[in-house]
């Protein structure tokens, strides 16, 4: 049976991609359950620092395969959720590289992801509403966080789909590629993060993702125990004493 998320390495960097080109990349239960392990063996690994998660062929995610909900079959897994990956995403950084349409889960996959990186070509939207139902996979609340209020409510209401463009100039989408070229400046934005430090990275996500629902005043507490993490992690002693001795610091991870 063919893989529905393959799994590779370079050097740091995980790369997943949804492999049902032939079903516009929709994710099915078995697809969930394979993004989810995927998930968890990039999370495991001390040696990776970033995913990108993308697509095989033309097509980035079309959401829930509707063929499959309509005999019953919801593409969510019990502890990761929508996708393998809406309810639960993972704590390292991840990257989306979308190519042709990221539309209904398929945004929801986007917003699952810290960082965005699309073709100029592709179109992207909640476009649930337009079938009868709400978006279920976390875009009713993440897009807002994401872009204008008035906006993402424009979308989540009329099931507009948009184009990449549109989506870098309200800041969901963080770098625009050539049609083709997505995975490819996602592996550089990939190739940056690894670059820092680990330890580093880590908390500093967990802090802005956090920081969202938190108020200023709990915002200086509440970060303390992630910072402490780092302050007395060995890449921090590694990245002072490289520093002082002006060569580039070799991370460890921990």
């Amino acid at each position: 049976m063919t893989e529905r998320v393959l799994f590779e390495r370079r050097g740091h960097v995980a790369i997943l991609t949804i492999n049902r080109p032939e079903r516009r990349n929709a994710f099915d239960l078995a697809t969930a359950h394979e993004m989810e392990s995927a998930i968890d063996q990039f999370e495991a690994d001390d040696d990776l620092r970033v995913a990108v998660l993308t697509g095989a062929g033309e097509m980035f995610c079309a959401g829930q395969d509707i063929i499959a909900a309509a005999r019953g079959e919801i593409g969510a897994t019990e502890r990761r959720g929508g996708g393998g990956i809406m309810a639960e995403p993972p704590e390292k950084p991840i990257i989306a590289a979308v190519e042709g349409h990221a539309v209904g889960g398929g945004l929801e996959v986007c917003l699952s992801c810290d960082l965005v990186v699309a073709a100029r070509t592709a179109k992207m939207g909640l476009t649930e509403a337009k079938r009868g139902f709400p978006a279920m996979g976390g875009g009713l609340f993440r897009l807002p966080r994401r872009i204008p209020y008035a906006i993402a409510m424009e979308a989540a209401i009329t099931g507009a789909t948009w184009s990449a463009e549109r989506f870098h100039e309200l800041g969901l989408v963080n770098r625009l590629a050539e049609p083709g070229s997505a995975l490819t400046v996602a592996l550089e934005l990939a190739e940056e993060i690894a670059a820092a430090g680990p330890v580093a990275v880590r908390a500093s996500k967990a802090i802005v993702r956090r920081s969202q629902e938190w108020t200023d005043e709990e915002s200086w507490t509440n970060q303390v125990p992630f910072i402490d993490q780092v302050l007395n992690s060995a890449d921090y002693r590694e990245g002072m004493a490289a520093f002082a001795e002006k060569r580039q610091p070799v991370w460890k991870g921990r």
